[in-house]
């Protein structure tokens, strides 16, 4: 009974202390300047029992959290920070700055910043434990879990990097004299001096970009680093995962190319290592960085490409927590992403093994989120042949952007963007895509952020497939549009006109007859002169298209023009005229400005007095229009339209180009109509 009071009365004064400290937190952070009396005694406090032997036995690990957050504060603190000027700052920023200065001497930084790395950076009993006893959990503790957040380690790592940022001209040397004591290989015997290794190589790794000038990074991985990467007792296996993840530090800071490939090929040794930690945290903390600043040099990947895949891949499935499948599903994606078409041979077992996957995370919406990344990268790698993925792929993309499921939370905007690649490369419309969009009426209700790329996928629809879509959507596409002009920004209102704009150009016969509930207004908007530029050079293109294409269809829409605005049919014509000829410096693409001309040439052959008296605006525009694409052949020194195309043209594609898509082929189609 004696104990269990004891540890009652032990609780509530940690609760207490706890508190106080909270106060002076708080107190620091809405008024840093009434704080600064209290720097001084604030600073010997905190520094006293986190830093020094007063503090032994009697400090508890909040505490220690809370004393660092406040030395944190007050190191960080922009209200203590003079300006470059001195005269520019104030009396009370210059008082803060004099008491920081005075309190932070060479000893005190000195002693802080060797604790921290021998000390507080050291693995203790407990996580070394966790490491033999539960590995991927120990992984994903120590690189973000939920525990992990709230608790010392992440703490005292942010204080270093702050303090070493302050003070990094005096900490400088005495980091680099702990890490010159470190030199050779260590005692894999020796415990304690394989801790502390692990400890001053992750305060290095944490103080790169400080470090950059002091550091030659270069020979330290040639000298030292790789052949640690390389020593494989079981008890060495902490420096081993440690080396990998300061790799992936420096890696982005210093680091020559021609070191590329033997990095590749420890990475691919590592990949193999027996220990999961080592594996896992190779993948934490390295390759997702080394991907995306070496893969760009592919002629190295390449010869790694099979080996590397197949091992991420085992690694894949060995794994069983959400989150460090989310790791290695990133990596995957990267390297995917980076190589494309290339990775074509290598991807069967990942096609096979994602259904699985996706079954098994119902229940975990974020590694679901991961699998939709992998998706994306693997249909745009796999191109046209990711039409064998539609048995799988659909129906994710038709859960993942139905908002009527609960997972359309974490999916839609992953889902939306699967679905938009899919089109993108599908060599064909199937009734299953079809299907899909009835998804889409209630996604354009949501009017959300992912607005835009619901546009996208329409105008992938319409060039997948025009004539089928816009039979089955198009009335439910027109009532939806409708609804959404009366109440959006300019730029929407932009993305819709482009969306009927890009139907015409595909369709210029059904297009119109099923969009002309909106023609009204496109055209209401060119007489009454819209003011936007953008939006009244859409407007133009849509009447372009109208006119030139279909001008049977022109005149019905003037004849209801003329029932809507009670007015004669010339008066009408001519204000249309007018405008368009006054506004069209509004029109900045070539080929708009090209089909405006067409459109207004077309009419001079009537012989209507309205448009006759144009004739001289038309005429200029047109001449303007005719300046702007024509262009010199260097070969004969004649002057050609730039904009004229052949289908014997090949698009010319460089190594450092994608290729182009299935839809980037269709709307070079519909340029040659």
């Amino acid at each position: 009974r004696s104990i269990r009071a004891e540890n009652a009365c032990r609780d509530r004064l940690e609760k207490t202390i706890i508190l106080f400290t909270k106060v002076l937190l708080d107190f620091l952070d809405q008024h840093p300047f009434s704080f600064t009396p209290l720097i001084q005694r604030s600073l010997e406090f905190a520094v006293s029992y986190v830093f020094t032997e007063a503090g032994e036995g009697i400090v508890f690990e909040r505490f220690i959290v809370q004393c660092m957050n406040l030395i944190k504060m007050i190191v960080k603190n922009y209200a203590y920070k003079p300006s470059k000027n001195i005269e520019d700052s104030s009396p009370e920023t210059l008082e803060a700055h004099k008491i920081k200065t005075a309190f932070f001497t060479y000893p005190t930084l000195m002693e802080i910043c060797r604790r921290l790395v021998t000390h507080y950076f050291l693995l203790t009993k407990e996580e070394l434990m966790m490491w033999e006893e539960d590995p991927e959990s120990f992984t994903v503790e120590e690189t973000g879990g939920d525990s992990w957040k709230y608790s010392l380690r992440p703490c005292t790592e942010v204080l270093f990097i702050d303090i070493f940022h302050e003070y990094n001209q005096t900490l400088t040397p005495v980091l680099l004299e702990m890490v010159h004591s470190l030199q050779g290989s260590t005692n894999v015997e020796d415990t304690s001096a394989v801790l502390i290794k692990d400890a001053v190589y992750n305060a290095v790794g944490l103080a790169a970009y400080e470090l950059f000038d002091s550091v030659d990074f270069d020979q330290w991985f040639k000298n030292q680093l790789l052949a640690e990467l390389q020593v494989s007792h079981n008890r060495y296996k902490p420096i081993r995962r440690r080396v990998i993840w300061l790799i992936g530090q420096w890696i982005s800071v210093k680091f020559k190319s021609d070191l590329r490939p033997v990095l590749y090929e420890a990475i691919r040794n590592l990949l193999q290592d027996q220990d999961l930690v080592v594996s896992i945290s190779k993948l934490i903390h390295v390759t997702s960085c080394v991907f995306n600043s070496l893969i760009y040099s592919c002629f190295f990947l390449f010869q790694y490409l099979e080996s590397m895949f197949t091992l991420l891949f085992q690694l894949l499935q060995e794994v069983t927590q959400c989150d460090t499948k989310m790791h290695v599903l990133h990596v995957l994606s990267c390297v995917i992403e980076r190589v494309n078409m290339q990775i074509r041979p290598y991807v069967g077992c990942l096609v096979q093994y994602l259904p699985l996957l996706w079954k098994q995370s119902e229940e975990h919406n974020m590694l679901r989120c991961a699998i939709l990344t992998t998706l994306i990268h693997l249909v745009q790698g796999l191109g046209a042949d990711s039409k064998n993925l539609y048995p799988f792929l659909l129906p994710v993309i038709q859960l993942s952007t139905d908002v009527s499921q609960p997972p359309h939370v974490y999916l839609l905007e992953d889902g939306l963007e699967l679905w938009l690649v899919t089109l993108e490369n599908s060599p064909c419309l199937t009734p299953e895509l079809l299907r899909i969009f009835q998804n889409m009426s209630a996604l354009l209700e949501l009017s959300s952020e992912n607005l835009k790329n619901c546009f996208k996928i329409i105008n992938a629809y319409v060039f997948l497939g025009s004539s089928e879509f816009l039979q089955m959507y198009a009335a439910d596409l027109c009532r939806s549009f409708c609804e959404l002009l009366k109440d959006i920004t300019t730029e929407g209102q932009v993305q819709v006109l482009k969306v009927v704009e890009n139907v015409l150009k595909v369709n210029p016969v059904l297009g119109p007859q099923m969009f002309q509930p909106l023609l009204p207004s496109v055209f209401r908007g060119i007489i009454e002169g819209e003011r936007f530029p953008v939006v009244m050079s859409t407007y133009l293109g849509i009447m372009g298209r109208v006119l030139l294409q279909n001008a049977r269809f022109f005149s019905l829409l003037l004849s209801q023009m003329v029932c809507e605005l009670g007015q004669e049919l010339d008066q009408i014509l001519g204000n249309m005229i007018e405008m368009w000829v006054d506004r069209m410096d509004n029109i900045t693409q070539p080929e708009r400005r090209k089909l405006s001309a067409l459109a207004l040439l077309s009419l001079l052959p009537s012989l209507n007095s309205v448009i006759q008296d144009k004739f001289c605006g038309i005429i200029s525009i047109s001449v303007e229009a005719l300046h702007d694409v024509m262009t010199e052949d260097p070969e004969t020194g004649t002057y050609k339209d730039c904009m004229l195309m052949s289908h014997f043209e090949e698009p010319k594609v460089t190594e450092d180009e994608e290729p182009p898509t299935e839809q980037d082929k269709r709307k070079k189609m519909v340029g040659f109509r």
